[in-house]
């Protein structure tokens, strides 16, 4: 019985190969047994089919936890529409409720009151000070204002008004007064609480568009939130859009400036400026940026005798005194650089009056110090005092300079 039980354990122990019966060839050898699992079958062995089964199977619960996620933002946005339009809803009723309550007899104000009271005709005297001429300019600026304050009062009576859409367009030579119109209208909607600060942002396209794919979206954006609450005025928009390269960067600036001119304007207002000629060649290409501004000014030229005005201003606004025998001379100066290339309006008299400042410190230092008159002792009026001779040196700079330096005079 023992022996009988020491070779059951044997059998038991041995591996299963050994029950599997030899293979005999046809020339009598024996060949090693070729199946291993005694079983005849693979089901139980390891198989890499499963492990990607597996995998499959966690891919599937994925998408379906996605599925739900879209599926709740879905209600969730569905929620956020129905609650907006339910509080538009009461808030439309409680207008209803306040007009019919009203008394017929209630005073909606004065416009002189709103004028006044929320000082949008300061700034505008500001403007009429600061900018000479201009009248079809300043006509316009009123007249936006009156729509601002007239929608102001209908506010009052509980009337139904709209934001009208206050995106601009500024055409015009250079030196014409586009960015002290836009910092005032900034101001003026600022007061009327229509930009929540009234500043005024400028920029041009180097601070719009990227230099490679990706750059551009950031640039833009990054303008636009320091501009929210104001102005962006986008000077020399027309080299925002390059038609003979469609792979321009610019093109991606200026979808998103549509879009934000569409979706935000309660909240910004977006004013282009340029050359008048060039802006309409860029209204042709972008129908949708034309469309979207409700305010077009043409700024014109200023005139000999306005420009001569200016430099006044100018003068003592630094406290400058022009003596009056130099407003002639100052004249003539205007008239030969009108006809010269690059003139500039109003930029090119402040850089007049800095070189006419220039000349008169050169004047008093040489009479003073250098040639010692009345002990070296100025007096004020000589600090203040802006002479014929300071504005003739620039005439004699155009007369006697070669024709092609005219220009830097």
């Amino acid at each position: 019985m023992k022996l009988s039980a020491a070779i059951t354990l044997i059998a038991l122990a041995a591996p299963v190969t050994g029950f599997a019966p030899p293979v005999v060839s046809r020339q009598g050898t024996v060949l090693q047994a070729t199946n291993a699992n005694p079983f005849g079958g693979k089901s139980l062995e390891f198989n890499e089919d499963n492990e990607d089964s597996a995998k499959n199977r966690v891919r599937l619960s994925d998408a379906l936890n996605e599925a739900d996620i879209d599926r709740r933002k879905a209600k969730d946005e569905a929620d956020k529409r129905a609650r907006a339009a339910e509080i538009k809803r009461e808030e439309l009723l409680a207008k209803i409720k306040h007009m019919e309550d009203m008394p017929d007899d209630t005073p909606a104000g004065t416009v002189d009151d709103f004028m006044f009271k929320a000082g949008v005709q300061e700034q505008l005297d500001k403007l009429d000070r600061e900018l000479v001429g201009l009248v079809p300019v300043k006509k316009r600026v009123s007249q936006i204002a009156a729509l601002l304050v007239l929608d102001k009062m209908r506010r009052k009576l509980g009337f139904e008004t709209a934001v009208p859409s206050l995106h601009m367009s500024f055409t015009g030579a250079p030196g014409t007064g586009k960015t002290t119109v836009a910092v005032r209208m900034g101001q003026i909607l600022a007061k009327m609480g229509y930009c929540r600060r009234g500043h005024v942002i400028l920029a041009t396209r180097d601070d719009l568009v990227g230099q490679y794919v990706g750059h551009t979206a950031p640039k833009t954006k990054e303008m636009i939130k320091k501009a929210m609450g104001g102005v962006l005025l986008i000077d020399e928009a027309y080299y925002l859009y390059n038609a003979a390269n469609d792979r321009d960067y610019g093109q991606e600036s200026i979808e998103i400036l549509l879009n934000i001119m569409e979706n935000n304007q309660d909240d910004v207002v977006v004013a282009v400026a340029g050359y008048k000629d060039r802006m309409d060649k860029f209204f042709s290409y972008i129908p949708g940026m034309m469309s979207r501004i409700g305010n077009h000014i043409d700024f014109p030229n200023y005139g000999a005798d306005e420009l001569v005005e200016i430099a006044e201003v100018m003068a003592k606004a630094l406290e400058y005194d022009i003596e009056p025998d130099a407003y002639a001379t100052f004249k003539e100066y205007i008239v030969l650089r009108m006809d010269l290339p690059f003139f500039s309006n109003a930029r090119t008299v402040r850089n007049a009056m800095d070189r006419a400042r220039m000349n008169s410190a050169i004047r008093i230092f040489d009479k003073y110090v250098i040639r010692g008159e009345n002990d070296g002792k100025c007096t004020e009026e000589d600090l203040k005092a802006i002479t014929c001779a300071d504005f003739q040196v620039l005439i004699d700079d155009i007369v006697n300079a070669d024709a092609d330096k005219r220009i830097f005079s």
